[in-house]
């Protein structure tokens, strides 16, 4: 398809608000995964950071099933599926981790809970400067400063998404500890999001916090520092619609603390069941997939863009294990033109704009090949004309 034959954006449907008025912009904080509902001609969706794989079919359908006793409340230990997931975080060591482990709707329940109970005082993101929103949204919204992530000022609450999204930037297992202990402050709290980490490989734990628990364990008993291990599990497993998130706590007690004040089943029926089914061995496949044609898939796509984009010196950022690319398109005018073309072709990517201010920048996931010919096929050309 050349660049003039882009199909036009189809009318929005009279009942239907654009996908800019979905989010009340004085409570909450933009996020993708909003344009596909309003696209008559929807190929897929490049704006978040799911599996290209898609759904895992057997966890699938045992959510399917279990709504036939969705009349029923979910369980209020919300087993199976937590000793499924200990197990899955971590196979040696999952009783320890498991007394520890608190399941949510989706992380950002659970980055709202830490947030709530982490001492009183100003809040840090992590080492980059672009991060994803959410620890800032929940931070600003429970009145906390906002401090830079250069500012020298100790914080009582700081959070690291590693990788990171959307730049993908990554600190290794030994560089991530070695910042936390050089940077964050005694006596005070630390969130990592590891939610694309497991993307890493078959042996994603032994680049993890989760295997590193006799250092947290001595980091608080030395220095206070209590440090959370957060993971959304809703871009591994494709599952954004069903809300599933984990949380590992320091310790038992804090695990204990925020229990207590954690809304009641907030993990619904068919959740639990995709997590418990998702996280044996009967999808096993689906990851050993995942993780042999990802970065495959990836390095095409890259490859694709830096020959595309080779006039304007475009940059393509990120690990190459993660389910996307964090693109700068070195012009404003070029990756505003990007977002409308791919929105016209039925492929939206996320504008590096709203939240971020990134205004030369656009995130893609990495997707099946003939899907990522859809998107590319729309921006033919897109340098040429500017």
């Amino acid at each position: 398809m050349l660049a003039s034959e882009v199909p036009a954006a189809p009318a929005t449907p009279a009942s239907h608000p654009s996908a800019k008025t979905v989010w009340d912009t004085k409570t909450q904080q933009y996020h993708g995964g909003q344009e596909w509902s309003f696209l008559d001609n929807f190929v897929e969706d490049f704006s978040v950071t799911t599996n290209g794989l898609g759904i895992p079919q057997k966890a699938l359908q045992a959510a399917r099933e279990a709504l036939d006793v969705c009349h029923h409340y979910p369980a209020a230990d919300q087993e199976p599926a937590k000793t499924h997931l200990a197990k899955f975080l971590h196979p040696e060591s999952h009783t320890g981790i498991h007394s520890r482990l608190l399941l949510g709707n989706g992380a950002s329940e659970l980055i709202d809970l830490v947030t709530r109970a982490a001492p009183e005082g100003p809040w840090k993101p992590g080492p980059w400067p672009v991060q994803y929103k959410e620890y800032e949204r929940s931070a600003i919204a429970l009145g906390r400063t906002v401090l830079p992530p250069n500012d020298p000022t100790p914080a009582s609450l700081t959070c690291i998404v590693n990788p990171n999204n959307p730049t993908g930037d990554y600190m290794h297992i030994e560089d991530l500890k070695a910042w936390i202990e050089s940077t964050v402050a005694d006596n005070t709290v630390v969130m990592v999001d590891e939610s694309m980490q497991p993307w890493h490989s078959p042996a994603f734990q032994s680049d993890s916090l989760i295997s590193q628990s006799e250092w947290l364990a001595d980091l608080y008993a030395t220095r206070g520092i209590a440090v959370y291990i957060m993971h959304s599990w809703t871009k591994l497993w494709s599952c954004t619609g069903l809300r599933l998130g984990s949380l590992v706590c320091p310790t038992v007690e804090h695990c204990t603390k925020l229990k207590k004040v954690q809304v009641p089943w907030s993990v619904n029926v068919p959740a639990l069941k995709f997590l418990e089914v998702v996280t044996s061995d009967a999808e096993a496949d689906f990851l050993a997939e995942t993780w042999d044609v990802t970065p495959k898939w990836r390095k095409s796509l890259v490859d694709r863009l830096l020959a595309m984009g080779a006039k304007q010196s475009w940059e393509v950022r990120g690990e190459d294990f993660l389910s996307w690319v964090w693109i700068d398109m070195r012009d404003e005018k070029v990756a505003a033109d990007a977002i409308v073309r791919a929105k016209r072709a039925g492929v939206p990517v996320r504008s590096g704009v709203p939240g971020y201010g990134c205004h030369t920048c656009v995130r893609a996931a990495v997707r099946k090949p003939e899907q990522v010919d859809v998107l590319l096929s729309a921006w033919e050309g897109l340098v040429d004309q500017q």
